[in-house]
């Protein structure tokens, strides 16, 4: 895990860099920002916001991790997708991560889907649970994504936002150590359509939904 443990000293640097992203991923991002989202979906955002906000305000890092049960679906579209969010709207000094009650392995279909909405992805180490490195622009950082639990030494140990993107991990992990605030905002598992005819759409659904979602949460925040 050398490789990951350098890469994760570049990712969390407070370097910011004004970036422009991939066309594909761009026109994307132009189609979703159309897309309505429920006040009920608003008020679960809202804490998410705050803690943005209150961080940008006493100009402090802003720190989110992203967890779910397995880290292998919705916690990394979520970091990969609020990340991007991040960027899109110049919002500086933000890092997300991922984790898990458990670890496994990202599963694939997720980053076929991420290159589908414009991504590129690199596989960096291969085996039971691979490494990827995933880019929204030519010039950005890469988001690192592989399964680890939420406490791994990868993620940060205070300071930050735990966002429980799955009502497992919600509902068994009541607890998450060095979390500032802990926030439910779950999404329903892509994992259901596995093996079936619609996989391809679900988990595009779901990229969707968790895109449009980051992307209005960044949309709120004061420069």
């Amino acid at each position: 895990m050398l490789v990951v443990q350098q890469i994760r000293v570049l990712v969390n640097s407070n370097f910011f860099i004004l970036i422009e992203m991939y066309p594909k991923l761009i026109k994307y991002i132009e189609e979703i920002l159309l897309q309505d989202i429920s006040n009920e979906r608003k008020n679960l955002l809202q804490p998410l916001i705050d803690f943005i906000e209150l961080k940008k305000r006493n100009r402090e890092s802003v720190d989110i991790n992203f967890i779910c049960t397995h880290n292998s679906r919705r916690s990394h579209l979520a970091q990969i997708w609020a990340q991007t969010a991040s960027a899109y709207f110049k919002v500086s000094d933000v890092h997300c991560y991922s984790g898990g009650t458990e670890t496994t392995a990202l599963f694939p279909k997720v980053t076929e889907t991420l290159i589908e909405a414009g991504f590129h992805i690199w596989t960096l180490s291969e085996s039971e649970n691979p490494v990827y490195a995933v880019k929204y622009s030519e010039n950005s950082l890469p988001v690192i994504g592989f399964s680890k639990k939420y406490d791994d030494v990868f993620n940060p140990n205070t300071g930050f936002a735990a966002v429980m993107t799955c009502s497992h991990a919600d509902g068994g992990c009541p607890f998450i150590a060095g979390a500032e605030k802990r926030i439910p905002i779950t999404f329903e598992d892509p994992k259901i359509s596995d093996e079936t005819p619609g996989q391809t759409e679900i988990y595009n659904e779901r990229s969707l939904q968790i895109a449009a979602e980051m992307l209005y949460v960044f949309s709120r925040i004061n420069n």
